[in-house]
């Protein structure tokens, strides 16, 4: 039955699949929702408060099982849709959250309408509500993409060097000098950047849809209104925020990105998503309802057994129940639809040790939710990798599951290295632990060095050139008064606290940082580089830019001219790594390779004399190269010179100077060819420097 101004013809149409579909008979709708006494389709024109039609759904006819269902014959995709549903609202009692006075998401949206124009309150035609923003509508999109035979690049895992970046960010910046800052196709504009870096994925932070007005906070500093900026804050799972097209309107964002997509394939790179399934925007009991919560809040959520407060692990209000055979399908759906109709080649999973937790948020031995992404046939051949912790301090890095198809951020490798940088004591074992691959924590059940995802930095925290310019955290922008963010930083300002016109401290920042930049691209695993890092991009000090949609978080591409050289210094080490198979084994170290040799050596200041002291400084390794070159790695944490004694070279052949990271440009790295021979049998490595040599003959 129906009311309204559009005339709706019905029947009772299908359980599956969940979400809007386009049969021959017509438009099939599927929801689920156990506990909903009563379920209304509800349809809108575009812009409209108000609905054109409203179809109810008979029990006897449009429901099957806890599935509510219905076919519309003459539906008019233009049309906006949402959900009514009633039923109990006790929350403090039996959990439900029905509110019939509101309309909710369909959690399977492919694309939501509204907000497609980015930082703009959204409001429509005879609407007053304050949460406009959150209640967006929803609208079916045909998958009638032209992929032109785009199939994914498949890069091993062992070969992949992920460049993380912020789909908005990364080109905003008035500098970026892209026709559309800010979008899936100003990302496309950088594509030929990115493809003479020399990477080979792109991990996108957050592009389903989100509220970036969420945040009621403002900027002391400034009085401006903050934002939601990074994105951890999902309305709908499936959909990609409209305000990063060009013309996120009618669901051609779907068709922006996918555009993004394609040319990223036809350039060889890989996209990585960002995806959160650990918690949504609906926050705790005074967030907005807007889906989840108003269609089945017991089974969505994790709830107290006795208060039935939301159990927040997310640190961010709520929890999803990710083990519920609902929840399951949900995640498994959505991560099949971004590969099968997206083409994406992998995820990052947000606090992923959530994905572990059970019914009452205990740590389950064997989670379903995390067995099933690593066992399922259609992602067989996508990245899939954990963050593997959460915000209620549960840390399994190395442990977050037995599969070897899980890769992880290795929050070890970016602490090790971090130390090593600062020349803390007792730094030099763990970091030789690190560049070997952290066996300590993947060397079982099948796992290999390429099952740590390294990183030095990342959004979250510090860039690279913060971190060895300031010592502690500058938040006082985000209105919290300093408290946000993390305090264990792990950084050293190498002197003076931020910005110094000191040319010996900026001397030695860059030196720093091309040290940083080549034990992360030289140890065994897979690195990951923080965009804008290559030339040393700032946010001011601030280790928490969540909210700060500004030139604190956006990419300043002057500095990609000013700072060439470390631009060049990136490419070559990069360029290094990938033509160089001895860097990104499959395996761990053996200690013969089959020679009588061992696969990696490791010394101090002179061959054969390790000193894994607390008191240790510096460190070298030697990578024994089979049929290719060997390399020697040195490494000096000391706050002065140090000189090594160079193991003897093979025979025929010499030590030559590829890598000096005290040296200036061009001369702190050259491309193998041109490297020339080392004269002695020391050498010298600045404090806090490091210093690769290859073996080759003549």
């Amino acid at each position: 039955m129906s009311k309204g101004r559009v005339s709706v013809s019905t029947t009772a149409g299908s359980p599956l699949p969940m979400g809007v579909s386009r049969t021959p008979g017509g438009y099939n709708f599927a929801i689920a929702a156990r506990h909903a006494t009563a379920v209304s389709l509800v349809l809108f024109r575009s812009g409209q408060d108000e609905p054109v039609a409203e179809v109810e759904f008979d029990p006897r006819l449009n429901r099957t099982g806890d599935v509510w269902h219905l076919l519309v014959r003459d539906f008019d995709p233009a049309l906006r849709y949402g959900y009514r549903l009633q039923g109990p609202c006790d929350l403090k009692g039996s959990g439900h959250c029905y509110r019939p006075q509101l309309i909710m998401l369909d959690p399977y949206a492919k694309a939501l309408t509204g907000g497609s124009d980015w930082g703009v309150a959204y409001r429509r035609s005879g609407g007053l509500d304050p949460l406009a923003s959150f209640q967006r509508r929803c609208i079916y999109v045909e998958n009638d993409f032209d992929w032109e035979g785009d199939r994914p690049p498949n890069i091993p895992l062992k070969d992949t060097i992920i460049y993380e970046l912020h789909p908005r960010g990364y080109t905003c910046h008035s500098s970026s000098g892209v026709k559309y800052p800010g979008t899936y196709r100003g990302l496309i504009a950088k594509i030929p950047y990115l493809k003479k870096l020399g990477i080979t994925a792109v991990e996108l932070m957050p592009v389903a849809e989100f509220n970036e007005l969420e945040n009621t906070r403002v900027n002391p500093l400034t009085g401006e209104p903050l934002k939601n900026f990074w994105g951890y804050s999902p309305l709908a799972f499936f959909a990609p925020k409209a305000a990063y097209a060009v013309n996120g309107r009618n669901g051609n964002q779907v068709r922006e990105f996918k555009e993004l997509v394609k040319a990223l394939h036809t350039a060889g790179i890989e996209v990585i998503l960002d995806v959160v399934f650990n918690h949504t925007a609906e926050g705790g009991a005074d967030g907005p309802t807007i889906s989840l919560r108003g269609i089945d809040n017991t089974i969505y959520y994790l709830l107290d057994p006795d208060t039935r407060e939301y159990l927040n692990f997310s640190g961010c209000g709520n929890t999803v129940n990710c083990n519920h055979p609902w929840v399951r399908d949900l995640i498994m759906d959505c991560l099949r639809y971004w590969v099968t109709e997206m083409h994406v080649d992998g995820f990052r999973f947000d606090l992923a040790s959530i994905l572990g937790r059970g019914p009452r948020g205990e740590v389950l031995a064997d989670p379903p939710m995390v067995e099933k992404i690593a066992e399922d046939p259609v992602l067989a051949h996508t990245k899939i990798i954990a963050e593997a912790w959460d915000a209620a301090g549960l840390y399994q890095v190395g442990s977050f599951s037995p599969h070897p198809r899980w890769a992880e951020w290795n929050g070890r490798f970016r602490d090790d290295l971090r130390r090593f940088l600062c020349g803390h004591p007792d730094c030099v074992g763990p970091l030789a632990t690190r560049i070997a691959g952290s066996s300590d924590l993947y060397g079982h059940n099948d796992r290999r060095p390429f099952n740590s995802i390294n990183f030095i930095t990342s959004h979250d925290g510090f860039t690279l050139y913060d971190l060895v310019s300031y010592s502690r955290k500058h938040n006082e922008a985000n209105g919290e008064e300093n408290r946000d963010g993390d305090n264990h930083n792990i950084s050293w300002n190498s002197g003076v606290e931020g910005e110094t016109d000191d040319l010996e401290i900026a001397a030695l920042r860059r030196r720093r940082i091309r040290t940083a930049a080549v034990i992360l691209l030289l140890s065994q695993g897979v690195p990951m580089i923080t965009a804008g890092d290559e030339f040393a991009r700032s946010q001011q000090g601030n280790n928490n830019a969540y909210c700060q949609d500004n030139e604190i978080s956006w990419v300043d591409w002057e500095l990609e001219k000013r700072n060439a050289d470390l631009v060049r210094f990136f490419r070559l080490l990069i360029a290094l790594r990938k033509e160089n198979p001895i860097f990104r084994r499959a395996g761990f170290f053996k200690a013969d390779a089959g020679d009588g040799r061992p696969e990696i050596s490791w010394q101090s200041l002179v061959p054969g004399r390790q000193d894994w002291s607390p008191e240790a400084r510096c460190l070298a390794f030697r990578l024994h190269g089979g049929d290719g070159p060997d390399f020697l790695v040195l490494l000096n944490a000391a706050p002065s010179p140090r000189r090594f004694l160079l193991p003897d070279p093979l025979p025929g052949c010499r030590w030559r100077l590829l890598v000096n990271t005290a040296a200036a440009a061009p001369a702190d790295i050259v491309p193998v060819a041109k490297a020339k021979v080392v004269s002695g049998s020391r050498l010298e490595v600045a404090d806090y420097g490091a210093v690769v040599l290859i073996c080759r003959q003549g």
